[in-house]
């Protein structure tokens, strides 16, 4: 159930931020690091539905809670720099929160059965 609603929010993250970005006027370096780093929390996550193993899986989870954390970094940057507002800032910057802590509950989850393996 957890990672189906993970691949939800990732995918809506990326949609939304997206067509956040293409109502920015100007050419923003923070817009168009806001687009990859969104983009990549659902790719990584896409990418962990079919692991190789559980420690590919995991490295994949790892990574996408890293560019959440980008993403929120990017936020802040154009919320500080009047590119987007308070709401939209606070409504995408919860939504990596959330995605951050269901993606670091599943990496505990995922490191204690590779430990577990190995006993």
């Amino acid at each position: 159930m957890q990672k189906n609603l993970l691949m939800e929010y990732s995918k809506r993250l990326a949609i939304e931020l997206e067509l956040v970005c293409k109502e920015i006027k100007g050419n923003s370096n923070a817009v168009f690091q806001i687009r990859k780093s969104s983009s990549s929390v659902f790719a990584n996550v896409s990418e962990a539905q079919y692991p190789q193993s559980l420690k590919d899986m995991l490295s994949k989870l790892k990574i996408a809670r890293k560019e959440c954390f980008e993403t929120e970094s990017w936020l802040e940057i154009l919320r500080s720099t009047g590119y987007i507002n308070e709401n939209i800032f606070k409504k995408y910057r919860n939504l990596c929160g959330r995605i951050r802590r269901m993606l670091t509950a599943s990496c505990i989850t995922i490191e204690k059965k590779i430990a577990d393996s190995t006993v």
